[in-house]
């Protein structure tokens, strides 16, 4: 299932960004997943720690191996700073339950859980 991010035209800066995650997108899915492979290598974990293989791998693999320890650094730490942005505060006023108030977003002031929050809530718990 595949989402399209928003966009408003003529910001340079989101244009940018859509570029650089539809880049990401692309060499990931154009690279071999190694699901199976991985259960099959961990069991040939030397003493050193280390799996001595021989792979074939496409040259769509090696450019997506390439930047993918850069790229999940990123977006792990981007999907921190927006958890971290987007957290609970209490929104005041009356409520009928005191020991379980409404509460709101810090940084978009929708009732939490915020749409952001759910979304990275959803998408890291799969």
């Amino acid at each position: 299932m595949q989402q399209r991010l928003g966009h408003a035209e003529g910001d340079p800066r989101q244009a940018r960004l859509r570029e650089r995650l539809e880049a990401v997108r692309a060499r990931s899915e154009k690279s071999t997943p190694w699901d199976s492979s991985s259960r099959y290598l961990a069991r040939l974990i030397n003493r050193e720690g280390f799996v001595p293989i021989h792979a074939r791998l496409s040259r769509a693999d090696l450019t997506f191996l390439t930047g993918a320890r850069d790229e999940m650094i990123a977006f792990a730490d981007l999907a921190l700073r927006l958890v971290e942005l987007h957290r609970p505060r209490d929104a005041g006023g009356i409520t009928s339950d005191p020991t379980n108030p409404i509460q709101r977003c810090r940084a978009c002031m929708w009732r939490w859980p915020c749409p952001t929050f759910r979304l990275i809530d959803e998408s890291v718990g799969r």
